[in-house]
């Protein structure tokens, strides 16, 4: 598992559309798994849980991007899973870091 956290001088619509331009530019393989969006109180709330396929690992690797704004700035908060394919412990992470780096660059 990878996590990244950044907050951004963004509105909220705004930083989504970075989001996910980012991510399904990002890799051909990527999709868009699943998505909410939520008020609570004066802060909204958005939810996206990408895939992609990492050819290093051979595998899937997932991730969620839950963005929180309430005005002009929004923390991203960004968690990956699933690039391992060790049965008791993780041998790599590579795929999840580089899922990552879309974000990163992109933030």
């Amino acid at each position: 598992m990878a996590k990244f956290e950044k907050t951004v001088n963004l509105p909220l619509s705004q930083t989504i559309v970075r989001v996910e331009n980012a991510v399904m530019n990002g890799s051909a393989t990527a999709s868009l798994e699943e998505r909410s969006e939520f008020t609570v109180g004066n802060a909204r709330v958005a939810i996206r849980v990408y895939e992609r396929y990492s050819a290093f690992g051979g595998n899937r690797v997932s991730m969620s991007v839950t963005m929180a704004s309430a005005g002009e700035t929004t923390k991203v908060v960004a968690v990956t899973s699933g690039g391992s394919q060790a049965m008791f412990f993780k041998l790599n992470t590579v795929g999840e870091e580089k899922f990552l780096d879309t974000l990163r660059d992109a933030l």
